[in-house]
């Protein structure tokens, strides 16, 4: 309960005031109230066991927010209660001396209470409560033993009860205090425990302890987007405006070249374990072409809605929380292979490009060996060559379709093909150099521009 600050009283036990006042003139029985007031709070400092046995039981009766606390932890909180107290109806003999250690105390039970989750709308609750039973007891105590002092109780009554108002000021401003710090804390830690499942250095016994924080289950089934906006905002503001389809437990993290989101894809309780406990069960389908392995990252690409030129990579389906390190790494090898104008990849469908951006050395020599010689010739001849090498690969080897899309006949397709293999030393029916042309292709399309 809050001691008794106001004008009178300070002036009385020699307090100055914060800022200067008009001089006043007290009446004798503000004085005569105010020495009633110290005679009672005496007494009830003789008593306080007593009233703290009341408080607490009244607590319990009528204070639902307090009733879990005491059953857990009774001493605690009568000790607390007891401890409050006491403090706060010294302050009302002493407030000099006694404030700012019954500031100490209200500080206290706000942060402790904030820590254990009682609401405050109860703490501040408790404390009306206590402020009534006290001044109640002080009404009491003057009628039992001068009956003819109550009425003079009248002139403190306002600084009693704007004393109990100044110490629920000082909880919930401790209480709000603590809960911004918690919930920092609980902010940093789950970023913490964000990054280090992605980056893979997450410790396999920390696992359950960062399910719980994050929501997210140990053994389920994940996959990692990895987001290029066009238009990066500054680092840590806003994640990009990307959403995906509801339902989803998506967890997103900023990185340094990309924002990134581990997507739970079930809640691990439909895919029993292979037998090492790391996979799925034997027949499962996860991985097979058409099964939910394939399946899922496919249907998250069709819910994803991003502004264009948003650039995107989605990583292959991994099980369990242990493996999204191993996801973040295939998802940031998607988004590498994503053209520069934007869109969507899926690792699993585009693989080829996937190996050339994952050794982007490799890629490069291979684009130079196998279509080097076409940069000797004029830059427009080169680019109808290679437009239409690619539309022919595109058409799964069709003249007639590549000629489709290219506006023209089957056989300038046909005699461009021709050309590019007397250039290059390449024959595009022989497997080996069609794979070669198709690396190669991808190769300067995603490393060279």
């Amino acid at each position: 309960m809050p001691q008794v600050v106001r004008s009178r009283i300070r002036a009385l036990h020699g307090t100055p005031p914060a800022a200067p006042l008009p001089r006043r003139f007290r009446s004798l029985a503000d004085r005569e109230a105010v020495t009633v007031l110290h005679r009672a709070a005496r007494v009830l400092m003789d008593a306080l066991p007593e009233l703290t046995d009341r408080l607490v039981e009244a607590l319990r009766d009528q204070e639902p927010g307090y009733r879990a606390a005491m059953e857990t932890e009774p001493t605690e909180i009568w000790q607390e209660v007891h401890h409050s107290l006491r403090h706060n109806v010294a302050s009302l003999i002493s407030p000099r001396e006694c404030r700012d250690a019954a500031h100490r105390t209200s500080r206290w039970i706000g942060e402790t209470r904030a820590e254990q989750g009682v609401p405050l709308d109860a703490v501040t609750h408790a404390f009306r409560m206590g402020g009534a039973m006290v001044w109640q007891d002080l009404v009491d105590e003057t009628a039992r033993s001068r009956p003819e002092d109550v009425r003079l109780l009248v002139h403190v009554a306002a600084d009693v009860w704007n004393f109990v108002d100044e110490h629920c000021a000082v909880v919930a401003e401790a209480y709000r205090q603590a809960e911004r710090r918690l919930a920092w804390r609980r902010e940093n830690q789950q970023r913490l425990m964000t990054a280090a499942l992605l980056d893979g250095t997450a410790r396999i016994a920390d696992l359950p302890d960062a399910a719980a924080a994050l929501g997210l289950p140990v053994h389920g089934r994940y996959a990692v987007l990895a987001v290029a906006p066009a238009h990066r905002a500054p680092h840590g503001t806003e994640r990009p405006p990307l959403t995906l389809g509801p339902g989803r437990t998506v967890l997103w993290h900023t990185a340094a070249d990309a924002e990134l989101a581990i997507v739970a894809l079930d809640d691990g309780e439909g895919e029993p374990p292979g037998p090492d406990g790391a996979g799925p069960a034997p027949g499962d389908t996860a991985g097979e072409p058409g099964g939910p392995g394939r399946a899922e990252p496919a249907a998250m690409a069709a819910e994803l809605t991003a502004p264009p030129g948003t650039r995107t990579g989605i990583s292959s389906v991994v099980e369990g929380l242990a493996a999204v390190g191993e996801a973040r790494r295939l998802a940031e090898t998607a988004l590498r292979a994503c053209p520069a104008s934007g869109g969507t990849i899926l690792l699993d469908e585009h693989l080829p490009a996937a190996l050339v951006v994952s050794a982007p050395g490799l890629g490069t020599a291979l684009a130079d060996r196998v279509l080097g010689p076409l940069d000797r010739l004029d830059p427009a001849d080169r680019d109808v060559l290679i437009e239409t090498l690619t539309a022919w690969l595109d058409s799964d080897g069709s003249a007639q379709r590549a000629g489709a899309r290219l506006y023209c006949h089957r056989n300038t397709v046909l005699n461009r093909m021709r050309r590019f293999e007397q250039l290059t030393g390449r024959c595009l029916t022989r497997p080996t150099d069609a794979v070669e042309v198709s690396l190669a292709l991808a190769a300067r399309r995603l490393l060279t521009g």
